[in-house]
């Protein structure tokens, strides 16, 4: 796997884009790479678009994939000068009073746009010691290969399973850390979990950010990545509640899910339709 992509590396991003537009067709209309679960997914969030309109939608979502492949190759090599030109927080100075007063916070967001660079770029985008938190990836090359890219550049890698004793460790030497946490993947596990609607349907969300926002009082800010233009994109903070602990149960979710839920209507093509997102069904 390593052998065969990182010579595409090297290539310019304009080329590797050419490549993406010579790809599309195939993952489409030959290997249509789970069309029927994207299609589905489409469906139901948007009772409202005709066959013709998801059609469309479903269409300019796969020439996005294709987008992100390209630079996902590109990152591999990508310098961190290069990748703050094509991946710009306009408001971090948001988070320095926290980095100040020595506390850490919790980056909430999604695989919308290009999370990849997000992750690539976080330790040295941000004053804080950047941990991105994710699910383990069963396929052992592509997921060594993944590891290797996002930590290339100082971001700490740590599986979902392993949070806990992570942040344990860094609360303890008082190390002020930007947890960036990908909220909207469907969750492992039905018993912890909270159900809301979100894009016309009872969806499971995973609790564990809010979780450890009000273990350890850790402002929670929600990220939204906007396209400025192909390869290019800027970050935008906003918080999401800057005192967990005042908080009730699921409000923190809720409203990472009614937020979420409005960044994708904006430009719903930009989001990983393809992924088994409502594969958890609610008990009746």
């Amino acid at each position: 796997m390593y052998c065969l992509i990182t010579p595409l590396a090297w290539l310019p991003l304009w080329v590797l884009y050419l490549l993406g537009d010579l790809v599309y067709p195939v993952v489409y209309y030959v290997v249509r790479y789970r069309r029927k679960v994207t299609r589905t997914n489409l469906t139901k969030s948007f009772p409202e678009k005709s066959a013709k309109e998801i059609v469309k939608l479903e269409k300019a979502y796969y020439r996005h994939i294709c987008n992100l492949l390209a630079e996902g190759v590109w990152g591999l090599r990508a310098t961190p000068r290069q990748l703050l030109e094509h991946y710009r927080v306009v408001n971090g100075e948001l988070l320095r009073p926290y980095y100040e007063a020595g506390r850490s916070v919790i980056l909430m967001s999604s695989h919308y746009n290009n999370w990849e660079m997000m992750i690539a770029s976080l330790n040295f985008q941000l004053l804080h010691h950047g941990i991105g938190v994710g699910k383990h990836i069963v396929q052992k090359p592509f997921g060594r290969l993944l590891t290797q890219k996002r930590a290339r550049y100082g971001t700490e890698i740590v599986d979902a399973t392993d949070v806990r004793q992570v942040m344990a460790y860094y609360d303890k030497y008082q190390v002020p850390v930007a947890y960036m946490m990908l909220g909207d993947q469907s969750p492992s596990n039905r018993n912890k979990c909270l159900w809301t609607r979100f894009l016309n349907q009872e969806t499971a969300f995973i609790f564990g950010s809010e979780h450890f926002a009000k273990k350890y009082d850790y402002p929670v800010f929600y990220y939204s990545v906007r396209r400025v233009r192909r390869g290019y994109y800027e970050v935008t903070f906003e918080p999401l509640a800057l005192k967990p602990q005042e908080e009730k149960d699921g409000d923190i979710t809720r409203r990472y899910a009614a937020r979420l839920e409005k960044t994708i209507k904006e430009n719903p093509q930009y989001w990983l339709w393809s992924h088994r997102r409502w594969k958890l069904k609610i008990e009746k």
